[in-house]
């Protein structure tokens, strides 16, 4: 199968991978030929990029990190208990014995136990294709990365449910700010800016009274946004100041953040994003939680359509735990453009001449 971004769909391909609705039930199927309807929607949904079939890409298949039944389960308890939080009034008094937390930990039990059976594989971006509010899927997708994190940093699986708890609901504050202004297409000025730092403040003060949600939790959500240097907000706080747990978050936010696709910009590809964080190791973020989280992250997922120094078009065919940002790539098209027989394939960890160059949507 090959991945391949939303804009360079063409009617006629057929889906190799399930897209799921908002409420994680499947919205389109494996073998769903697509057209220029479905695309469309597709597109205007938010779904950036999808899976297809293709011959010459037989046998590339992407492991799913979190099993259909444990992301239906998270989809739903997300937009149930995010809702109800936005369909209070500021002022209203939170119920005195709230269930918000104990469905979290319910969902939390099944993410962990998921990610446990596959701790040596790689977080690729659009592992699972969903359609959905941008503060619930970016809110999973966290929690994801930062539980696969803490995994492989050999946190033990109460320590794991603290990060994977404050991760799930590190932007809950955002629940209280308007969603006009979240998704304000344009930039946002100084005043509205302040407004929407606020959500670090609001989510502590939601969740630091909350019934079975440790206070370690409500400050990760008080903590994602604060860097090494004191540059980030609500504290300005530095180095040591910050919890372990909320740098984790801070880099895993940063980096679904910037690879998902908002209404004000496109999604940028994981290597680009890399490079960005990698800009600021040491000053914003520490230098060994990038490095790990670097070789956790698939920067060329499988499936992706790449271009090699020596002219030549390939996919990403598997990923080299060893060396991620090498993969092995299954050459489609020589330096001519032509067309090259299958099988060839080319391990960039052993070829080390060999360089990739750049992103392309040729089909």
């Amino acid at each position: 199968m090959r991945w391949v971004p939303i804009q360079a769909c063409q009617p006629g391909m057929r889906l190799a991978k399930k897209v799921y609705n908002e409420e994680g039930l499947v919205l389109l199927g494996e073998q769903v030929e697509l057209n220029d309807v479905y695309i469309r929607r597709l597109s205007t949904m938010g779904v950036t990029s999808v899976y297809i079939e293709d011959e010459r890409t037989e046998g590339i298949e992407p492991v799913s990190l979190i099993s259909e039944a444990t992301m239906r389960q998270a989809n739903k308890t997300i937009r149930t208990e995010f809702k109800k939080l936005m369909d209070e009034g500021m002022s209203r008094k939170r119920p005195a014995y709230s269930t918000m937390s104990r469905a979290f930990l319910t969902v939390l039990d099944a993410i962990i136990d998921d990610l446990s059976s596959h701790n040596d594989a790689m977080v690729m971006l659009n592992d699972i294709q969903t359609t959905d509010h941008y503060l619930f899927r970016h809110s999973l997708n966290v929690c994801i990365y930062s539980t696969l994190l803490g995994i492989n940093y050999g946190y033990d699986r109460e320590q794991l449910k603290v990060l994977s708890l404050g991760a799930l609901l590190h932007d809950i504050g955002k629940t209280k700010i308007d969603l006009q202004l979240l998704n304000k297409p344009s930039r946002l000025t100084d005043q509205e800016f302040n407004h929407v730092k606020r959500h670090a403040e609001l989510g502590y003060a939601i969740l630091k009274d909350e019934p079975n949600v440790p206070l370690l939790a409500a400050h990760i959500a008080y903590q994602h946004h604060e860097r090494l240097n004191g540059s980030g907000y609500p504290r300005q706080l530095k180095g040591n100041e910050i919890h372990d747990y909320a740098k984790w978050v801070a880099i895993a936010d940063s980096y679904d953040a910037m690879t998902s696709h908002r209404i004000y910009r496109n999604a940028m590809l994981p290597h680009e994003v890399l490079e960005i964080l990698y800009a600021g190791a040491g000053t914003l973020y520490e230098q060994p939680m990038l490095s790990l989280f670097r070789d956790r992250i698939a920067v060329y997922p499988l499936g992706m359509t790449i271009e090699l120094s020596t002219g030549e078009i390939g996919v990403v065919a598997s990923i080299n735990t060893h060396c991620p940002q090498r993969p092995t790539v299954r050459i489609l098209y020589g330096p001519q453009g032509e067309t090259v027989s299958q099988g060839k394939e080319i391990d960039l960890s052993r070829c080390l001449s060999t360089m990739i160059v750049g992103f392309t949507t040729e089909n």
